[in-house]
């Protein structure tokens, strides 16, 4: 029975120690390729980065990037400016959400 798969757990060490234990601060970086492939939950429009955020093409319901992970979940979206709510949000753009 000598041969078999062992689990290692990871270390720390995959960050310097100066970063260990504090908040993401550095650009939120999202590779150009993922970008490419990534779409508004809604709208299922493109996306572009804008700063810290992923911006719809459509609407413009702004996504925000942690730890370099995009969440995209329409709930914590950003709403554009002169829209006060995501109900609103809909109808406005009704014609351009997908059913």
């Amino acid at each position: 029975m000598g041969q078999g798969l062992h689990w290692k757990q990871p270390t720390a060490m995959a960050q310097p120690p100066s970063s260990r234990n504090q908040p993401d601060t550095a650009s939120p970086a999202v590779d150009p390729q993922l970008l490419k492939l990534l779409v508004c939950p809604l709208t299922r429009s493109s996306l572009r980065l804008e700063g810290d955020k992923l911006v719809g093409t459509v609407g413009g319901l702004r996504y925000p990037i942690r730890n370099g992970i995009p969440v995209l979940l329409v709930d914590e979206a950003e709403l554009p400016p002169g829209i006060t709510s995501l109900e609103e949000f809909k109808r406005r753009f009704a014609c351009e959400i997908p059913l």
